[in-house]
């Protein structure tokens, strides 16, 4: 799943300041994104926000990963598909996934940012 996602184009909605939406939960900062404009609008519905308009951009998964995650301070990953009725899918910021030196050991005592 993860070399698909990487290889492909979703959907990251924007902010009120035009920066990719996200959201924080558990000190994860999670950037969020769909994979077609239907996920997007039953996203939107879901959070009883279907009558306003939805901007997005379309961004390639790998530079979600590479280059936005290590953007954002601290523990950052990607939710693809937030609120679909199967849950989605989540990139979690470990290495492997997004670049090892950002990524977040999520057991093995380390901590932040790879930090033992």
């Amino acid at each position: 799943m993860l070399g698909e996602f990487r290889r492909t184009a979703v959907l990251v909605p924007l902010d009120a300041n035009g920066d990719l939406w996200s959201a924080e939960q558990n000190g994860v900062r999670w950037i969020v994104a769909f994979s077609d404009e239907e996920a997007l609008a039953r996203f939107a519905f879901a959070r009883g926000d279907a009558g306003r308009e939805w901007t997005y951009r379309t961004v390639l998964g790998a530079r979600l990963l590479d280059v936005m995650v290590p953007l954002l301070p601290g523990s950052a990953g990607v939710a693809l598909d937030a609120g679909s009725e199967d849950g989605g899918m989540l990139f979690p910021p470990v290495a492997g996934i997004v670049p090892d030196a950002v990524g977040r050991w999520m057991s093995g005592g380390r901590g932040e940012r790879g930090e033992s």
